[in-house]
């Protein structure tokens, strides 16, 4: 219950402040901390960032940080690649799984830390930004996240977006792909620990609203950098496990 509501608030405070991150922390602390099998453990980890991501987005909105325009068209374009990508993902091997996310978690994590990566893109079209929510809407599917670590950095590097409202526009996006991808898992929400899962999901809700006073106070460097040190220190403690 104690390593719940802590990763809960740890987990709440990322979507809150960084528009992302939530599933790619709360899936490690669910496999190695509380016990959960990978397969259990994405689908737990969308149960809890949907919930989150649709509090914070509603914070987000009201400070006037949400192109919502942007947003639908983006998270539409990724609803039939995330459910497919969620049937495929019960097909596949735990440790491949597991060695997809590290990887894909870890090359967000580069993207966001190299010099630039928090500069502002040239605006792409409206086929552009929809074949860019549908690859982010795949991985969603398939590694059991709401695709927020990766939406961030799309778009503000491909849409345009100034950081602190690509934050705000990517919880519409987690939370569209984090639904669709629970669908597709509808079959496996009875086999989950809700005992553990319910703490985790309310701390996580109290901390996203932190989270959100949060990223008002900080400049969007300093939000990109620690949102890309955290990324890059899972991805690595991850795919060490699959290694060793």
């Amino acid at each position: 219950m104690v390593i719940a509501l802590a990763a809960g608030a740890v987990v709440g405070l990322a979507l809150g402040a960084l528009g992302g991150g939530g599933s790619v922390l709360a899936v490690p602390v669910l496999i190695y901390l509380l016990g959960f099998a990978p397969p259990a453990a994405a689908t737990a980890s969308l149960l809890i960032v949907l919930a989150t991501s649709a509090t914070a987005l509603y914070g987000h909105a009201r400070d006037g940080r949400v192109r919502w325009g942007t947003g639908a068209l983006f998270a539409a374009a990724g609803l039939v690649p995330a459910a497919l990508g969620g049937l495929l993902a019960a097909r596949l091997p735990e440790v491949l799984l597991t060695a997809g996310f590290a990887v894909v978690a870890g090359t967000a994590a580069v993207r966001m830390l190299r010099p630039g990566g928090g500069v502002e893109g040239v605006r792409r079209s409206a086929p552009a930004v929809a074949g860019a929510g549908a690859g982010l809407g795949a991985v969603t599917g398939v590694l059991g996240v709401g695709g927020g670590f990766l939406t961030v950095p799309a778009l503000v590097q491909v849409v345009g977006l100034g950081m602190r409202t690509a934050v705000g526009t990517s919880l519409l996006v987690v939370a569209a792909n984090a639904l669709a991808a629970l669908l597709a898992r509808a079959g496996t929400a009875g086999a989950l620990d809700w005992a553990v899962i319910a703490p985790f999901a309310g701390a996580a809700i109290l901390g996203a609203w932190d989270g959100r006073r949060l990223a008002a106070k900080v400049s969007g460097d300093t939000l990109r950098r620690i949102f890309g040190a955290a990324l890059l220190a899972v991805a690595v403690l991850m795919l060490a496990d699959t290694v060793f």
